[in-house]
């Protein structure tokens, strides 16, 4: 019997967000600015101010109308600092004035304080020549009443929420969390600060990925470990399904005797997706259990960090409404030799030094060590070998997280 073919990345992709399209979250709720970092915005942002809401200078300096310029030396009639409302200008004189303040009424330019000369009866003369609206910040040069600051769907970061405060606002209304159930599947999972059994490890992706799922604004249904056993694996997700809107699961979803959390799905649940052309990653499993979508990430720790980083992560951020999901990237050249034309597309860790990507020595699925030394990930694509200083395609960990 000859084997299905994998699952190209892109079209593994297109099927997760297509998915993530029918679930988006349609409820939002209004957040202090303080606490709304991170996470998405739920409607437009439209300005109710002009910034800067009046002409104000952009430097220390004095404020004149040029058609006064004749009849220099000029007498300073007023000073204007940030936060004092000016007095119209009286002709024949000029404004003593800081950067930020409003420009007095009358006034069309400034000249910065270095080219006027103060004289001993505190008229000032100006050196250089001068035009009509130097060293004037306009009134509306960064907005105007009405314009679309922010869209519906914006990632709320601290360049956002200060745009936010800029209008005055105090709160926005953000999209609710997505409620994320993260299971662990395997006998040999034992959680940090518990004694180590014979044949047992510590439990690293429960932690590495509820700390990312939070930094994405979900709100996470610690779900624990869950054994290697059929039916309780199927009674866990019916637990899970009243409450989450998305289960996502590390390990159990290869071919083997004790891969229940695939096999559950696809006996009683609804597989979308199941083995990707990728390395590390591969047996990534997803379906619907329920009305409820599963994401089974494989349990080696590499495995589950790039697709993570690489389909989750994209899922969770379009069923927040977010559009561009694709994190940058940028060429950079390889510090290596790779002569092993893979028929899956791979995703090594590396480092950038001196403009080119080193790679961490270890390159196995199960080291998770390599990704506190890495910068990224290159990307291999199938079918190809590539030699020292070749274009490569590289994805920065902080893009991811």
């Amino acid at each position: 019997m000859s084997r299905a073919p994998l699952m190209p990345v892109e079209d593994a992709l297109d099927q997760l967000l297509d998915m993530a399209n029918e679930q988006r979250l349609a409820d939002s709720e209004l957040l202090a600015l303080d606490d709304a970092c991170g996470r998405v915005l739920a409607s437009d942002l439209v300005a109710t101010l002009d910034l800067p809401p009046w002409p104000n200078s952009a430097m220390d300096g004095y404020a004149l109308n040029l058609a006064d310029l004749h009849r220099q030396p000029l007498q300073v009639s007023q000073k204007v600092y940030a936060g004092l409302a000016p007095d119209t200008l009286l002709p024949g004189t000029c404004a003593r004035i800081f950067t930020g303040a409003p420009l007095p009424p009358g006034a069309t330019c400034v000249e910065m304080q270095e080219n006027v000369e103060v004289l001993e009866d505190g008229r000032v003369r100006f050196l250089q020549p001068l035009k009509a609206g130097q060293n004037i910040r306009a009134q509306g040069q960064e907005n105007r009443v009405g314009d679309i600051l922010l869209r519906a769907g914006k990632r709320l970061g601290p360049f956002e929420l200060a745009v936010a405060a800029g209008q005055g606002l105090a709160q926005l209304h953000v999209v609710r969390r997505p409620r994320v159930a993260l299971l662990s599947t395997g006998d040999e999972l034992v959680e940090p600060g518990q004694p180590l059994r014979p044949g047992s490890i510590y439990n690293s992706n429960r932690v590495l990925l509820g700390h990312w799922l939070r930094e994405l604004g979900c709100e996470v249904i610690d779900a624990g470990i869950l054994p290697d056993r059929p039916a309780q694996t199927r009674l866990k997700l019916e637990q899970l399904q009243v409450s989450a809107d998305l289960i996502l699961t590390t390990g159990g979803v290869s071919a083997g005797d004790a891969d229940c959390l695939g096999q559950v799905l696809r006996d009683n649940g609804k597989p979308l997706l199941w083995k990707l052309a990728i390395k590390p990653g591969k047996p990534l499993t997803v379906g619907h259990f329920g009305t409820v979508p599963v994401i089974g990430l494989p349990g080696n720790p590499a495995s589950a960090l790039v697709t993570f980083g690489l389909l989750a992560r994209p899922y969770l951020l379009r069923v927040q409404g977010v559009e561009d999901v694709t994190p940058l990237s940028f060429t950079v050249n390889a510090g290596f030799d790779w002569h092993k034309a893979g028929s899956r597309r791979e995703y090594l860790r590396v480092k950038l030094e001196a403009g080119h990507a080193v790679l961490y020595p270890n390159q196995s699925s199960g080291v998770l060590l390599g990704a506190t030394w890495a910068d990224g990930l290159v990307e291999i694509p199938e079918h190809s070998t590539h030699n020292l200083g070749d274009p490569l395609r590289f994805i920065p960990f902080n893009e991811l997280f």
